[in-house]
């Protein structure tokens, strides 16, 4: 998703992340991101969706990151690292976003939205530095570098959808939450569920059909962005295989 500007309501020019020009070196996996955010901007002018506490948490925090400004350098050595500072940019907005997403706390619909998002910034997962562990969480990604320019284009207009949605909590309000339908999808691989007993330290495991012991797949995933039930072909349905929603969904093919 290449850098592009749209017409507002006023005539003025405004940044708009969806509004797609030629297609970056390496694409960005967005369109579940352009999808919820267009249902989020729905549900907002409708005043269908004013956030709990626990979104508007993740909400504040993903914004912090989306507006943060880059590490200013002070002499050419500073400015040379600066394609590393953009891409810890990306990817610390990726992990902000992953974190709430698998905290559990949060509303089926800014489950949808976080993991549209993260998918989105998937491409900066590892990037500038990988996690040192072996076992850490690796996501498949498309070779080569990051394409930050695109992945910045997308910054200006969520910063603005976030910030519209950190606006709906305030103190004394009752939250608003619209239902989410739930999904399903195959996956024919195996899922690794990741856990870190220790900082620095990873572990991680496959998981496997408590019944036939299979974990080649293809499993039936079957998510309403609370928990996710796994088909496993012999019949049985896995409900206590542990995986967060990232390592479930972040693996799946485009849906």
């Amino acid at each position: 998703m290449g850098e592009t500007e749209a017409t507002g309501k006023a005539g003025e020019a405004v940044t708009d992340p969806h509004a797609r020009a030629k297609a970056p070196a390496v694409p960005l996996r967005d369109r579940e991101l352009v999808l919820e955010s267009e249902r989020a901007r729905r549900l907002l002018a409708e005043n269908r969706w004013r956030l709990s506490p626990a979104d508007a948490e993740a909400v504040r925090a993903v914004l912090a990151r989306l507006t943060a400004p880059l590490p200013a350098g002070r002499d050419a050595a500073a400015r040379g690292k600066g394609r590393t500072h953009r891409d810890r940019r990306l990817q610390r907005i990726l992990r902000t976003t992953v974190h709430h997403l698998d905290a559990g706390a949060v509303s089926p619909s800014a489950a949808a939205l976080l993991a549209a998002l993260a998918r989105a910034l998937l491409p900066w997962h590892g990037f500038p530095g990988p996690p040192a562990a072996a076992a850490a969480p690796r996501y498949e990604t498309v070779p080569g570098a990051p394409p930050t320019g695109a992945g910045e284009a997308l910054l200006p207009g969520l910063a603005g959808l976030f910030t519209a949605l950190a606006a709906t909590s305030r103190p004394g309000d009752a939250g608003l939450t619209p239902p989410v339908e739930p999904w399903r999808a195959r996956h024919p691989g195996r899922f690794r569920h990741f856990t870190r007993p220790a900082r620095g330290v990873w572990a991680a495991g496959t998981v496997c059909c408590p019944r036939c012991g299979g974990s080649d797949g293809p499993w039936t995933v079957t998510c309403d962005w609370r928990r996710a039930e796994l088909g496993c072909p012999c019949g049985a349905v896995h409900r206590e295989h542990g995986l967060s929603l990232s390592e479930i969904w972040l693996a799946l093919p485009r849906t």
